[in-house]
């Protein structure tokens, strides 16, 4: 679930979205209307990153990256 909040409302009642967002919420923090900042349980992080992995690895072909490809360059310095 997410929560969205103004700054205002975030700075008078910190440590209640704190404790919502340790207890799994995220917490979207807007300016005027327009977002600026998310408060995410930390294990959230970590999950999304996985999760895009996850998708890239759909898609994603992964050959050689190491071995030399035979063409001769010249860096310019």
């Amino acid at each position: 679930m997410m929560l969205s909040v103004g700054v205002s409302e975030l700075r008078a009642h910190l440590t209640h979205f704190l404790q919502k967002a340790k207890e799994g919420e995220v917490i979207v923090v807007t300016s005027r209307g327009v977002e600026i900042a998310r408060l995410v349980p930390p294990h959230f992080a970590m999950a999304a990153a996985r999760e895009k992995l996850e998708q890239l690895r759909q898609t994603a072909v992964v050959g050689d990256v190491l071995s030399p490809i035979g063409d001769d360059w010249e860096a310019e310095g």
